[in-house]
């Protein structure tokens, strides 16, 4: 698949493109096998029968180890993020020649087989997230979340991830339906927030301590919390939900977040984090006046006008 110059303008005014039926869909369905075998042997949760399926995971089947994480809602599985699988299935032909269509023709590192995984070397502080930047060589794994069946609905917010990369791909191995968990964005918020960061792909970080104000031990400016929260408020969030294999391809300074389950069905998503060679010489700089600066000349040249159709295959407009 080759992008229009629609869908780069598309993604360079909104950061963000959904993409139907990039994933294989033989990968898919090993994908999901693969996600099943990492449950115990006496889970309480059985693949074939969807009523032990709802939330949260009974207490026997909690796992804290963050490379193969059952917490509440959250099913997380890292370790097997740079097995030769996850890697086809993330950086296949197809998805390697979008993603160098908006980031640059052979500036892609690649994927290692049997490389560091996400995780391993355990959460950034005590009892925070695991630091993706820390050596990660292959995709961020499978993310699962188990519906939440009769929990109260919870209002949507919106964050950016903190590790430096430049492109991510959300991957859907099962189908999600509306309001069942799919990665959600808020359009155009990438714009809207670059310039509050002091470094254009990462940012910050102090040391875990209990009375410093941070949200995962990151610090955000001023600037950036203003406009964060004015975006929940004026910008309305496209829910990702699609068919096995769709792809959401997203810029890494966009406004997101993991969809709240309120379906009946596991939302099961592989992610993965395209970075390109020259991501450490950039890292570290402040933003650019061109914030498109090292992204691809196509993407670059490309106007911030789109058709309707693109709009709507988006949905961004009924």
């Amino acid at each position: 698949m080759i992008l229009s110059q629609g869908l780069l303008s598309f993604f360079k005014k909104n950061g963000y493109l959904i993409l139907p039926k990039l994933l294989d869909p033989k990968l898919c369905e090993q994908a999901q096998d693969l996600l099943w075998s990492t449950l115990p042997e006496k889970s309480k949760i059985k693949r074939n029968d969807p009523s032990t399926h709802t939330g949260p995971f009974d207490e026997s089947d909690v796992e804290e180890d963050v490379t193969n994480l059952r917490h509440e809602y959250k099913w997380q599985v890292r370790f097997i993020g740079t097995t030769n699988l996850l890697i086809d299935l993330v950086f296949s032909e197809s998805l390697k020649s979008i993603a160098e269509q908006l980031l640059g023709k052979g500036s892609l590192v690649v994927p290692k087989v049997g490389g560091k995984t996400m995780g391993g070397n355990g959460p950034a502080w005590p009892g925070g997230p695991v630091d993706p930047a820390l050596g990660n060589e292959g995709a961020r794994g499978i993310y699962a979340t188990l519906p939440y069946g009769d929990k109260p609905k919870q209002q949507d917010t919106c964050h950016t991830d903190g590790h430096p990369f430049n492109l991510s791909l959300v991957g859907l191995i099962d189908e999600v339906p509306p309001n069942g968990g799919a990665f959600k964005v808020w359009p155009g918020s990438h714009k809207r927030l670059y310039s509050t960061f002091q470094m254009q792909y990462d940012q910050p970080r102090i040391a875990y301590y209990q009375h410093l104000p941070t949200y995962k031990g990151i610090i955000q400016s001023v600037e950036y919390e203003e406009e964060i929260t004015k975006i929940m408020e004026d910008t309305f969030p496209i829910d990702c939900w699609g068919s096995k294999g769709d792809v959401v391809l997203w810029h890494h300074r966009l406004a997101h977040m993991a969809g709240y389950n309120y379906s009946e069905k596991i939302r099961q998503a592989v992610l993965y984090d395209f970075t390109k060679k020259d991501l450490d010489t950039n890292r570290a700089k402040p933003p650019r006046a061109n914030m498109w600066e090292d992204w691809s000349e196509a993407l670059n040249n490309a106007p911030d006008t789109y058709s309707e159709d693109i709009a709507k295959s988006q949905r961004l407009i009924d």
